[in-house]
Protein backbone atom coordinates (compact mmCIF):
# COMPACT_ATOMS: atom_id res chain seq x y z
CA UNK A 1 0.00 0.00 0.00
CA UNK A 2 1.54 2.92 -0.91
CA UNK A 3 1.55 5.54 2.26
CA UNK A 4 2.97 8.88 3.32
CA UNK A 5 3.49 9.29 7.00
CA UNK A 6 4.03 12.88 8.29
CA UNK A 7 4.71 13.42 11.91
CA UNK A 8 6.75 15.84 14.30
CA UNK A 9 4.13 18.85 14.89
CA UNK A 10 3.15 20.71 18.22
CA UNK A 11 2.77 23.47 20.15
CA UNK A 12 5.81 25.77 20.28
CA UNK A 13 6.27 29.68 20.90
CA UNK A 14 6.94 32.32 18.28
CA UNK A 15 10.17 32.03 17.49
CA UNK A 16 10.88 28.46 18.29
CA UNK A 17 11.44 25.89 15.76
CA UNK A 18 9.99 21.91 15.36
CA UNK A 19 11.60 19.72 12.70
CA UNK A 20 8.47 17.19 10.62
CA UNK A 21 9.02 14.68 9.14
CA UNK A 22 7.86 12.49 6.25
CA UNK A 23 7.89 8.58 6.10
CA UNK A 24 7.22 6.94 2.57
CA UNK A 25 6.18 3.06 1.38
CA UNK A 26 4.94 1.27 -0.58
CA UNK A 27 6.14 3.05 -3.72
CA UNK A 28 10.03 4.03 -5.04
CA UNK A 29 10.13 7.37 -3.17
CA UNK A 30 13.42 9.18 -5.29
CA UNK A 31 11.13 8.52 -8.22
CA UNK A 32 8.47 11.18 -6.79
CA UNK A 33 8.64 14.82 -6.35
CA UNK A 34 7.09 15.43 -2.30
CA UNK A 35 5.98 18.65 -1.06
CA UNK A 36 4.90 20.00 2.30
CA UNK A 37 1.60 21.63 2.52
CA UNK A 38 -0.21 23.36 5.16
CA UNK A 39 -3.83 24.76 5.58
CA UNK A 40 -4.75 27.51 8.37
CA UNK A 41 -8.64 27.80 9.78
CA UNK A 42 -10.44 29.54 6.58
CA UNK A 43 -7.38 29.70 4.65
CA UNK A 44 -6.78 27.41 0.95
CA UNK A 45 -4.33 25.04 0.95
CA UNK A 46 -0.81 26.33 0.29
CA UNK A 47 2.62 24.23 -0.81
CA UNK A 48 5.19 25.30 1.53
CA UNK A 49 8.36 23.78 0.17
CA UNK A 50 9.08 20.45 -2.19
CA UNK A 51 11.92 18.59 -3.70
CA UNK A 52 11.65 17.80 -7.04
CA UNK A 53 13.98 16.77 -9.76
CA UNK A 54 13.09 19.30 -12.08
CA UNK A 55 13.56 22.31 -9.67
CA UNK A 56 15.18 21.16 -6.69
CA UNK A 57 14.30 22.34 -3.42
CA UNK A 58 11.69 25.02 -3.81
CA UNK A 59 9.60 27.34 -1.02
CA UNK A 60 6.91 29.70 -0.61
CA UNK A 61 7.72 32.71 -0.09
CA UNK A 62 6.48 33.67 3.50
CA UNK A 63 8.58 30.90 4.79
CA UNK A 64 12.06 31.74 2.74
CA UNK A 65 15.61 31.63 4.94
CA UNK A 66 13.35 30.36 8.24
CA UNK A 67 12.22 26.65 6.61
CA UNK A 68 14.90 23.94 5.45
CA UNK A 69 13.05 20.95 3.39
CA UNK A 70 15.35 17.81 3.09
CA UNK A 71 15.37 14.30 2.03
CA UNK A 72 16.96 11.00 2.77
CA UNK A 73 15.99 8.55 0.25
CA UNK A 74 17.59 5.71 2.21
CA UNK A 75 15.33 6.12 4.80
CA UNK A 76 12.19 7.23 2.72
CA UNK A 77 11.71 10.42 4.12
CA UNK A 78 11.21 14.22 3.88
CA UNK A 79 12.18 16.55 6.76
CA UNK A 80 10.76 19.98 6.94
CA UNK A 81 13.02 22.28 9.59
CA UNK A 82 11.08 25.04 11.09
CA UNK A 83 13.06 28.05 12.48
CA UNK A 84 11.91 31.47 13.84
CA UNK A 85 8.53 30.37 14.18
CA UNK A 86 5.17 32.80 13.63
CA UNK A 87 1.52 32.69 14.67
CA UNK A 88 0.86 32.82 10.98
CA UNK A 89 2.76 29.52 11.01
CA UNK A 90 0.21 27.61 12.55
CA UNK A 91 -1.83 25.33 10.93
CA UNK A 92 -2.57 21.81 9.51
CA UNK A 93 0.92 20.22 7.86
CA UNK A 94 0.87 17.41 5.06
CA UNK A 95 2.74 15.86 2.92
CA UNK A 96 1.84 14.80 -0.49
CA UNK A 97 3.54 12.77 -3.53
CA UNK A 98 3.41 12.50 -7.21
CA UNK A 99 5.40 10.55 -9.61
CA UNK A 100 7.62 12.23 -11.93
CA UNK A 101 10.19 15.31 -11.89
CA UNK A 102 8.05 18.16 -11.12
CA UNK A 103 6.52 19.21 -7.95
CA UNK A 104 2.97 18.53 -6.78
CA UNK A 105 0.21 20.77 -6.46
CA UNK A 106 -3.18 20.40 -4.18
CA UNK A 107 -4.58 18.94 -7.66
CA UNK A 108 -1.46 16.49 -8.86
CA UNK A 109 -0.63 15.11 -5.92
CA UNK A 110 -1.91 11.45 -5.54
CA UNK A 111 -0.55 10.33 -2.05
CA UNK A 112 -1.71 12.01 0.84
CA UNK A 113 0.25 12.06 4.52
CA UNK A 114 -1.95 12.57 7.57
CA UNK A 115 -1.56 16.23 8.57
CA UNK A 116 -0.12 17.32 11.76
CA UNK A 117 -0.92 19.88 13.61
CA UNK A 118 1.99 22.98 14.20
CA UNK A 119 0.47 25.87 16.59
CA UNK A 120 2.59 28.81 17.31
CA UNK A 121 1.54 30.69 19.90
CA UNK A 122 2.59 34.24 20.39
Amino acid sequence: EVQLQASGGGLVRAGGSLRLSCVGSGFTFEDYAIGWFRQAPGKERERVSCISKHTGTSYTESVKGRFTTSSDNARKTMYLEMNDLKPEDTAVYSCAAVWGHYCPTEYTAVVWGQGTQVTVSS
